[in-house]
């Protein structure tokens, strides 16, 4: 379960996690969790005028348009660090700092994306998140391991709710705020 998120004397963000007890049906819960805040974030792209879209974030620093489709890609992209992470077979040397790096790459790349492209790539992500997170026993989501080489190892419950469900909550979040919904 998530505890706090905090900024390290480097300006990083780090989120702490406190481990949670796996019980039975786990991954069907995490999974509604992720199919629920999809489809919120789904109306929320639904309700934003093209002056929106084009709105800088204060949280990210980066226009709605990429923010929303910086999210999307993650749905897409998460569900292939979490089968690295259960089956033991995460790649190594992926940093915080790499990422960071890409993210910011991509917020350059996707500024002017559309809506459309963006709301495609939400429902695809979200169809996959879902359908693997689904998929995992509770065993599967107890298994650990180091995702980043400068973070402590996580299980992969905590990556999924770092991840999927409340990196959704962060990025719409943003979103719904500086478009004022």
């Amino acid at each position: 379960m998530w505890i706090a998120t905090l900024t390290d004397p480097d300006g990083n963000l780090v989120q702490l996690f406190q481990p949670v007890q796996a019980s039975a049906g786990k991954g069907e819960a995490l999974a509604k969790q992720i199919e629920t805040k999809a489809k919120d974030a789904a109306v929320t792209l639904d309700k934003l005028s093209d002056a929106d879209w084009k709105k800088v974030t204060e949280a990210e620093k980066w226009t709605v348009a990429a923010t929303a489709h910086h999210l999307a890609g993650s749905l897409d992209r998460v569900p292939m660090l979490l089968n690295a992470l259960v089956s033991g077979q995460l790649p190594g040397g992926f940093t915080r700092t790499i990422l960071n790096e890409m993210n910011a790459q991509h917020a350059k790349e996707f500024a002017d994306c559309s809506k459309a492209e963006t709301r495609e790539l939400l429902e695809k992500g979200a169809a996959k998140a879902v359908a693997t997170v689904r998929g995992l026993s509770d065993e599967q989501l107890a298994k650990r391991g180091s995702v980043f080489t400068d973070a402590p190892p996580m299980s992969a419950e905590e990556l999924i709710m770092g991840a999927l469900v409340i990196h959704i909550d962060e990025h719409f979040g943003s979103i719904r705020k500086t478009a004022g919904l």
